[in-house]
């Protein structure tokens, strides 16, 4: 079977394929939508395929993507029909509105596919994948996850796997090395994940007839933050502006995609360099912009929006976790970085410190997630845990807040059950369904930067704020069960036990505690990350 692996990224996006001889990944390059990222690595110069994740709408009949955007500077000059950063909105608590061009209408989650489409219209002039695994965020809630199997179906491929991105790079790295525990910390331009992986050898199974024992990998730790490197290139131009005097309503539109264009240029120079300067001539009105940034001005910017403390808190919660299981910092053999943030020398000495230079290795910073994602083919599986915990949503009328009643833990490894069933009335006489709204409950950090009287950038400690997502994608509560005959107030009338099977699959077991019939046998709810 042809797998196909893509790691549909905030800034850039690779999509990889398994050589048929050796069996080895190879990321494919597109003459008309890729570009090649150089990056130095210890094992050398290396040139990279990647499509820049950019869309820009010419008409509602024509699309281009990638490096056609990119190398046209076409974003720069008509910013509104330009679509950057789009996998962070899709995956967004709040998803901005759609955005109108040309009468049309352009949510995140149509530019989205447009995007994927067209790439998958490149992909079958090379090749006809029979499955394809896309890669997606530790921090996932279902609604997205939902996306990507729809638009695989749609794609008409046989098969749609989903892996999470850092656990995917970590099996990039290590899964030729049964026993090996490494932690990935996969930075790139939208969230910040970390994954501790442990492979280990499957008793009693092979791979294909081979003699080589096929791979099982087990994820003992997870943590993420919805921060990125589009946030930093904000940061430095809204840092700028207020040093001159100015904001980004001041410069428009135009102005705002240019400034940030050159963030990103010296953000990226600054890897390499201790100081870097780049200008930009706004032609209609004659105004000249030049940003001078030094490392230490950088860090001094990361520092105060608290880029580098949540890295921090992502740490040690996943250390904090690993040691409950028993498993001490000193375990970890490697800590591998991913993304084009890491590549920021404040993100990699911050990681230096914690693990010292010998654990930290940066081989695969573009590919290690498209590669680690194909070695699904070749596991016999991946013991996992819910990264959020599930619980039902309940109005009180009377404080007129809402309360949960939880169902799975975070945590919690599947399959598993809930300890106790749920017993339930209905709220009117006569009522003929019982509906729940049962969703994630997961804690987001938020940081709130401000500026004192001398302009010097300030912060206060990161706050984080408990955010519900509810599983139904359109937001209504799901029906567990149809009553005949009706329902009375004060009369206990169903009992529900839930569990969450092999597949990840949230299913119910309803009972009818008038007639005693079993009116659900358990029956799918929704698919948990």
């Amino acid at each position: 079977m042809i797998a196909i692996a893509v790691d549909f990224g905030t800034s850039n996006t690779v999509v990889s394929i398994l050589e048929p001889d050796t069996q080895t990944p190879k990321s494919l390059r597109f003459s008309a939508i890729s570009r090649l990222f150089r990056l130095r690595t210890s094992k050398g110069d290396q040139e990279i395929p990647v499509v820049p994740t950019l869309v820009f709408v010419k008409s509602q009949e024509q699309y281009l993507i990638g490096e056609q955007v990119r190398s046209q500077r076409l974003g720069l000059t008509q910013p509104d029909r330009l679509f950057k950063a789009f996998k962070r909105d899709l995956a967004a608590d709040f998803q901005p509105p759609s955005r109108q061009i040309d009468a049309a209408s352009y949510s995140a989650a149509a530019v989205s596919e447009q995007f994927l489409q067209q790439i998958w219209q490149q992909v079958l002039l090379q090749i006809q994948p029979e499955q394809v695994i896309f890669t997606v965020p530790v921090g996932a809630f279902e609604r997205y996850l939902d996306w990507f199997r729809e638009v695989g179906s749609r794609l008409g491929v046989a098969e749609v796997h989903l892996v999470d991105e850092s656990t995917a790079a970590a099996l990039g790295y290590a899964v030729q090395r049964p026993g090996s525990l490494v932690l990935v910390i996969d930075f790139g331009g939208g969230t910040l994940d970390l994954s501790l992986v442990r492979t280990v050898a499957a008793q009693g199974n092979a791979i294909a007839g081979k003699k080589q024992a096929a791979i099982r990998a087990e994820v003992l730790a997870k943590a993420d933050a919805y921060v990125g490197g589009e946030d930093i290139d904000q940061w430095i131009v809204e840092d700028y502006l207020r040093q001159i005097g100015s904001s980004r309503q001041a410069v428009g539109a135009v102005g705002w995609q240019n400034l940030l264009a050159i963030a990103e240029r010296l953000k990226i120079r600054l890897s390499g360099a201790e100081a870097a300067k780049e200008g930009w001539l706004d032609e209609e009105s004659f105004t000249s912009y030049e940003i001078q940034l030094s490392r230490s001005q950088l860090e001094e910017i990361l520092e105060a929006c608290q880029l580098l403390e949540q890295l921090r808190q992502a740490i040690d919660e996943t250390l904090a976790i690993a040691l409950s299981k028993g498993i001490a910092k000193s375990d970890i053999e490697q800590v591998l970085l991913v993304g084009g943030s890491c590549l920021i020398p404040a993100v990699q000495q911050l990681i230096v410190s914690y693990f010292g230079r010998q654990r930290v290795r940066m081989d695969k910073p573009f590919e290690a997630v498209a590669h680690g994602a194909l070695a699904l083919s070749q596991l016999s599986s991946i013991a996992d845990y819910l990264h959020h915990s599930y619980a039902i949503r309940l109005w009180e009328p009377y404080s007129k807040t809402y309360s949960y009643f939880p169902l799975f833990a975070q945590g919690a490894k599947y399959p598993c059950q809930c300890p106790e069933s749920l017993t339930l009335q209905v709220a009117t006489d006569g009522q003929r369904e019982i509906r729940l709204d049962i969703g994630e409950v997961a804690e987001v950090a938020q940081a709130e930067v401000a500026y004192d009287a001398q302009g010097r950038m300030t912060s206060a400690p990161l706050r984080k704020q408990e955010t519900y997502r509810s599983l139904d994608t359109q937001h209504d509560p799901i029906c567990v069960a149809c009553l005949n005959p009706p329902g009375q107030v004060g009369i206990d009338r169903i009992s529900v036990q839930f569990e969450v099977n092999e597949q990840r699959m949230l299913v119910a077991t309803v009972e009818d505690l008038l007639t005693g019939q079993v009116l659900v046998e358990k029956g799918a709810i929704a698919k948990l990350q």
